[in-house]
Order: C-alpha cells, then sequence, then structure tokens
C-alpha cells in the first residue's frame, strides 16, 4: 500500500516495559492493547500516524527483547527483522534494566546504521540512577530521554524523533528535480495494457504527474499509440519518461536530440543503489547456462501473462543471451536466502517501498559481490540504450 512509503519508526524494548504506552501517548489514542501481563505485543504490527513536525509516519510495534520461552525467540528474531525497514528506533527502557538485550538491539540498530532515542518511561516510578544514566549515554553517543507515558506531554517525544530521524526519511524529494525546468513541456508515455489497474493509473505514473506539475512544468499525458502524432503536431519537449515495457518503440520516435528514460529509472534513481544499478547491468552481457538471477519485487500483486517481472522480463533476458537462465522471485519484504547462489539480482523501480528497505534489500547482494540491476535499466540495456536512457541523470 502507498502508505509504506512513509518514514517507518521501530518500538523496541524488553516486555512490559511501556512499548504500547508509548505508541498510544505519541498517536493520542489508544491504538495498542496496553497490560500488565508481559508479553501482551506478539507480531510486530504497524500502526499510521501523523507526528507533528514530521507529518506521516508508519510506527512499528515490536514484541519484547527479552522474551526467551521458545515462541518469544521467534518473535524475537521477527522484531529483529523489521530493523531493515526502519528509519528510526526508539528503544525503551524501564526499571533501571540496561544489559544484554538492550547492547544485543543498539548494535543492531549501529550495524544498520539506523538513528535511534532511547526512553527511559515509567520515570514517575523511578528515575534512571545518574552515574548509569551517564555511562550509557557515554558509551553510546546518545541522550535518555526520562519519561513518563503516564504524566508526561507527548512533545517531549516527538521533539526528540524530530531531532533524531533523518530528514530525507520525510522530506519530500523530487523525482526530476534538477533535470528538468520550469516551463518545460514533458511527455509521460503510460501504456494501458492488461496489467494496467482498472480505472486508475498506476503510482508511478500518478508521481511524476505530480512532480512535473510540482516543478512548474507543462504535463503531457499520453498512450504509446499516440507518441508519433504528438510530434508530428507539436514542438519538441525536453524529456520523454516512458513505461519501460514500450521502451522499443518509444526509443525509434522519440528524436535522439530529445532525452528519453522511464518511471522506473526515475524511481530508482530516487530510492535504489543508482550507482550500483549503473554498475550491474552490463553484466547481462556476462550470463552463463545455468546462473540464476534473483528478481526482486517489492509489492504483492496478482500474476498475469502479461507480468513485467515474472514473465516478460525474464523471457526478454532468455532471449538477449541465448542461455538456459533459471529465476526466483521474491516478492515484499521476504528474506533472501542464500544470496552466493546468484549470478545477478534485479531489483523492481520500488513504487511501493522506502529507500531504506530498497537498499537494505539490494546490499546483501552489493556486499557479496553480485550485480544487482533495475527492472528500467536491464529493458534498456537489452535493447540497445542503456547509455541513452541513463545520461539523462549526468548532464
Amino acid at each position: 500500500m502507498a502508505k509504506d512509503l512513509k518514514p517507518h519508526i521501530g518500538i523496541f524494548g524488553r516486555m512490559n516495559n511501556g512499548k504500547s504506552s508509548i505508541i498510544n501517548k505519541l498517536t493520542g489514542q489508544k491504538m495498542a492493547i496496553v497490560s500488565e501481563q508481559a508479553g501482551t505485543t506478539t507480531d510486530p504490527v504497524k500502526k499510521s500516524i501523523e507526528i507533528f513536525g514530521i507529518g506521516p509516519v508508519i510506527l512499528i510495534d515490536t514484541a519484547g527483547i527479552d522474551d526467551m520461552s521458545e515462541l518469544g525467540k521467534q518473535r524475537v528474531e521477527k522484531t529483529y527483522q523489521t530493523l531493515k525497514e526502519i528509519d528510526c528506533a526508539i528503544l525503551v527502557i524501564a526499571g533501571e534494566k540496561f544489559a544484554e538485550p538492550e547492547k544485543a538491539i543498539i548494535n543492531e540498530f549501529k550495524k544498520h546504521e539506523i538513528p535511534f532515542i532511547i526512553v527511559h518511561n515509567k520515570s514517575d516510578i523511578s528515575k534512571l540512577p545518574e552515574n548509569h544514566k551517564k555511562a550509557i549515554e557515554r558509551e553510546y553517543s546518545t541522550k535518555i530521554l526520562e519519561f513518563s507515558a503516564l504524566n508526561d506531554d507527548a512533545k517531549m517525544l516527538q521533539e526528540a524523533l524530530k531531532n533524531a530521524i533523518p530528514e530525507s526519511a520525510y522530506k519530500k524529494t523530487s523525482l526530476l528535480g534538477g533535470i528538468i525546468k520550469p516551463g518545460q513541456t514533458i511527455v509521460l508515455v503510460t501504456p494501458i495494457d492488461d496489467e494496467a489497474p482498472e480505472g486508475r493509473m498506476i503510482l508511478p505514473q500518478v508521481m511524476a504527474i505530480r512532480d512535473v506539475l510540482d516543478n512548474d512544468c507543462i504535463c503531457v499525458v499520453l498512450k504509446e499509440t499516440a507518441l508519433k502524432q504528438y510530434f508530428d503536431n507539436n514542438p519538441k519537449p525536453a524529456l520523454v519518461v516512458t513505461d519501460s515495457q514500450v521502451f522499443a518503440l518509444v526509443n525509434k520516435i522519440v528524436p535522439q536530440d530529445v532525452q528519453l528514460t522511464s518511471f522506473s529509472i526515475i524511481l530508482a534513481r530516487l530510492r535504489g543503489d543508482f550507482e550500483n544499478y549503473l554498475k550491474g547491468t552490463p553484466h547481462l552481457s556476462n550470463l552463463k547456462d545455468g546462473d540464476k538471477i534473483l528478481m526482486l519485487e517489492s509489492c504483492t500483486h496478482e500474476i498475469s501473462c502479461g507480468d513485467i517481472g515474472r514473465v516478460k522480463l525474464p523471457n526478454l533476458i532468455r532471449k538477449f543471451t541465448g542461455k538456459n537462465i533459471e529465476f526466483t522471485y521474491l516478492s515484499g519484504l521476504t528474506p533472501i536466502e542464500n544470496i552466493r547462489q546468484y549470478a545477478m539480482a534485479i531489483q523492481c523501480g520500488g513504487c511501493m517501498a522506502t529507500r531504506k528497505q530498497l537498499i537494505n534489500r539490494t546490499n546483501m547482494a552489493v556486499e557479496n559481490g553480485i550485480p544487482i540491476s533495475n527492472y528500467g535499466m536491464a529493458i534498456a540495456y537489452m535493447n540497445g540504450i542503456f547509455e541513452r536512457v541513463t545520461s539523462v541523470f549526468s548532464r
């Protein structure tokens, strides 16, 4: 869902430390169940809220990090899995307890480069001893917020979060910023095929329309069947952005002196590991018989006979390489197993994921020396227009 594009904030801590109370305080609503019984929160639960000064966010309520029961270990494992999708973390401590569970989760925050704040909850009952507090703050280069979910105002938490979460996670960035200029005409080519949703446009197209308007440009939206007619009867636009699937046709129609790219590629520039996509895409020419490619989809959707990631792109790769290539498909945030078995990974545009989620997803391949690409870049490369559609971003 589109709400997943919002910044993700994870709430972590031991059982019964008051994580759910903190969420209720932040939201001003009783969104999370509060109970004296430890282990009330089981699996991670996402809640969409608005935080003053930040805007819409997704809060992820997680199970206690100290649950060592047989079932609890599985819950803790799921709690740790959320680290791959969050932009900021709140560690809730209470009762002067700060030991291995807290140290372990902080080490993971640092490993994943997640900014975090530490909240000592239930401070109305007892505050953290000053020497203990200073020792923790010194060791982890952070400040501990003394807080009472029962008595204190949420503004304290909101301000601490605003200072911790990187602005890049919630400040709106432009898809085409720095590429287009006010007053220019931008043409968006949007095929309507069996993958197009009934009665509406897909998210990348909607995002591009809004971005063109935000940049004070003239936006022309048309189907690929009307593109030649447009060029025959109108001045040349500054840029054409197309669905990658019709690259071959659009490339023939759009004059070489008009910039051309795709929705998938502009999304990759905004959210993905663009530089490693550029480096990894040419590896398509080096594939061998029996190689495996990991296809990464950021959303779950109904699969059709014209599905780009599962049908069209694999068929194009087999035809381009002339090799017997195997494909594995992973959707959403499904964990990647045995990454080294793959010769290459290809990520979708990522319209339903945050930059943090995409980078964490492809980093495993990069760290293991496995080339990565993007749907749009891969299609462009195999159509012989890779340099043309990526040079837009280097001008």
